[in-house]
């Protein structure tokens, strides 16, 4: 196929086959245990995360040494203040960045980079995030999704030799997948590589390319037609930023993370070499999918450093203002709302540190946990900042420029809302983190009846699943009746001055409730599980809050052991378990108990302009123009704001 065939059109995309993309994407054994999935089966298994598991000695002493280093540079050299202002990271901050190593830190030293495990490189990414949040999602969009992690897992040995000495030192990197018309839905993606010769010829555009106005190097999911001698499909590619036809269409701004080099790029005719394909034709969603399983753990460690920050101000501001005779941490309105923040914070430090500290180690398949990880701390980031907000009051809504300019310290509180609320829609929303981690969580229920709840299986089919089914059943549900949580003396070793055994016998019972809870869902509803998304979404926050359990247990008996302020977390674990408690009862009260069918009725109404006249009364302030912006293939007719840094 020549290289002037006009490209594809959007591809039509049924429902049915948007779903079997996505399910051909995903990895479909579990060769190694997972924490996460086994909770969501009913089966506690403390056995897979405690004791906790630490870095190695030589790991830990190269990741202290750099984070002093790196602590030094963003406390003498990086003004947050001033970035948010310009909405621009100076090109000398970068510069300073590269010399330190930053954007090599996950890179193995053997191609220049510092090696640092995922532990060390989320402390790294907390820490820089803490300074300027833009300057977090500069080094994680590189390293956590850009062309380092991908060419680590699937790329060739002479694709890690070319591109990552230049990553860990020179190049910037970014990921381009999504596009106008396509966000969590790839099967309608359409950009195409269309082979001709040794080439592949690129023609689309990208949206939201997080680093792409700045980047050098780019991985590319484009749509390689089918033909003789190729199979086809969402495939990976390198891509140099300054091959002719690439252009960099807009910087875009938002509501936060004001600093951040995020555009819209167009490829015309681009020639990338065969040899910049990563993987297989047809293996891009896999490779892409593969790649967030440990790059979503970048969220989470920024919600950790922005938690530490609002405790931090909480205890300062709170203990400074005063109200009818006492300072207002001293009401109980404010109090719960100081003890909710530092609870929380240890919580999602535990979560973070386990599920990466899992991932360096891959004796577990982290692909729920990292999953988990991202959802749970991207939404209680976002409530706690909002919490930081009303304690602060006005001065909470009140930019910190003008809190300066009026003589008060310049707190950006407002700020922190603003940038953490791209965390959860960020690497997939909270909505479709709940269905993939539902879509994983029932995995063992459809690999054994799957075929009985198909309507397009024959009776043969449903007939040889039923007798599967019956044999899983007969083994599976008779054990979660009973176990080690109704057992007063389970889990003893967690019993010190504080009591934290009694929360894990409570995580042990709820994990066999939670079970049966999905199994009678599945029973009553079957093939229409899928469209139930409050309740899936519901068990996977159930599943969310005894993770998060589990994980604060297990790092307050860590740092007892330790003598690193045991006594504290276990107080701080105590709390937040008993948090949570209350969340997860009201959680599971609302599977059944709740307005979804109605809720689908109103929206059925909304859509159909029922409701229309309640709309009356306002002016739109929105401009004029389509809701989706034209994608439609061919050159360019802007200015290529590309902007490398060197």
């Amino acid at each position: 196929m020549s290289a002037s065939t006009t490209p594809s059109s959007r591809p039509a995309v049924t429902e049915r086959e948007a779903r079997e993309v996505a399910e051909a994407a995903r990895e479909q054994h579990w060769r190694k245990p997972s924490f996460a999935k086994e909770l969501f089966l009913g089966r506690f298994r403390l056995d897979l995360i405690h004791p906790h598991p630490l870095p190695a000695d030589e790991a830990a002493q190269r990741g202290e040494e750099f984070l002093a280093k790196l602590r030094d540079f963003v406390e003498t050299k990086v003004d947050g203040a001033l970035i948010e202002r310009e909405a621009r990271i100076p090109d000398e901050v970068i510069d300073g960045l590269k010399e330190l190593g930053a954007f090599g830190m996950k890179i193995d030293t053997k191609y220049g980079g510092l090696g640092l495990g995922q532990v060390y490189y989320n402390k790294a990414l907390a820490l820089a995030g803490s300074a300027s949040p833009a300057i977090g999602v500069l080094l994680s969009a590189h390293q956590s999704i850009g062309v380092p992690q991908p060419l680590k897992l699937f790329g060739t040995q002479e694709q890690r030799e070319r591109f990552l000495p230049r990553c860990a030192r020179t190049d910037i990197s970014a990921f381009l997948l999504t596009e106008p018309d396509v966000g969590s839905d790839p099967a309608r993606l359409a950009t195409t590589a269309v082979p001709d010769g040794d080439d592949y010829v690129l023609d689309g555009v990208k949206l939201w390319t997080t680093n792409g106005v700045v980047a050098d190097l780019l991985v590319v999911m484009a749509r390689v037609p089918k033909s003789e001698g190729h199979r086809g499909g969402i495939t990976a590619f390198v891509v140099e930023t300054n091959s002719p036809g690439v252009t960099v269409e807009n910087r875009n701004a938002f509501m936060g993370l004001r600093g951040i080099e995020n555009g819209v790029t167009r490829f015309h005719q681009v020639r990338v070499p065969a040899a910049n394909r990563v993987g297989e034709e047809g293996q891009g969603l896999k490779i892409a999918l593969t790649t967030l399983n440990t790059g979503r753990l970048s969220l989470p460690a920024s919600c950790v450093a922005a938690g530490k920050w609002c405790l931090k101000i909480a205890r300062e501001w709170s203990a400074a203002r005063e109200q009818w005779g006492k300072p207002v941490a001293h009401h109980e309105a404010v109090g719960s709302k100081i003890s909710f923040i530092a609870a929380t914070t240890f919580a999602l430090e535990a979560v973070t540190d386990l599920a990466s500290q899992m991932a360096d180690e891959d004796r577990n398949d982290i692909r729920i946990e990292g999953a988990l990880a991202k959802l749970y701390a991207s939404e209680m980031a976002w409530t706690m900042a909002d919490e930081l907000v009303q304690i602060r009051g006005g001065r909470g809504f009140e930019t910190a420029d003008s809190l300066r300019a009026r003589g008060e310290r310049g707190v950006p509180a407002e700020q922190l809302l603003r940038d953490l609320r791209i965390n959860r829609i960020f690497e997939g929303s909270t909505e479709i983190m709940h269905l993939l981690i539902a879509r994983e969580a029932v995995d063992a229920h459809l690999s054994v009846a799957g075929d009985l709840i198909d309507p397009e299986k024959s009776l043969g089919d449903k007939a040889r699943a039923g007798a599967n089914a019956g044999v899983f059943y007969a083994k599976w549900l008779p054990k979660l009746v009973a176990g080690p949580g109704q057992l007063p003396a389970s889990y003893g070793e967690f019993k010190h001055d504080v009591d934290l055994s009694g929360h894990l016998r409570y995580v042990e019972r709820t994990a066999r409730k939670l079970a049966r809870s999905t199994f009678y869902a599945m029973s009553r509803w079957q093939g229409r599980m899928e469209s139930k998304q409050g309740f899936l979404g519901r068990i996977v926050d159930i599943g969310a809050e005894l993770f998060a359990m589990s994980a604060s247990c297990v790092r307050a008996e860590l740092l007892r052991g330790q003598g690193d302020h045991g006594r504290e977390a276990y107080q701080l674990a105590d709390v937040f378990c008993r948090q949570s408690r209350i969340r997860i009862e009201e959680l599971f009260t609302r599977l059944w108990t709740n307005t979804d069918d109605l809720d689908r009725k109103v929206v059925k109404g909304v859509l159909s302009g029922t409701y229309e006249w309640l709309e009356q009364g306002i002016v739109d302030p929105s401009g004029e123009g389509p809701w989706i912006a034209d994608a439609t293939p061919g050159p360019s007719r802007k200015e290529n704001v590309h902007r490398p840094i060197r």
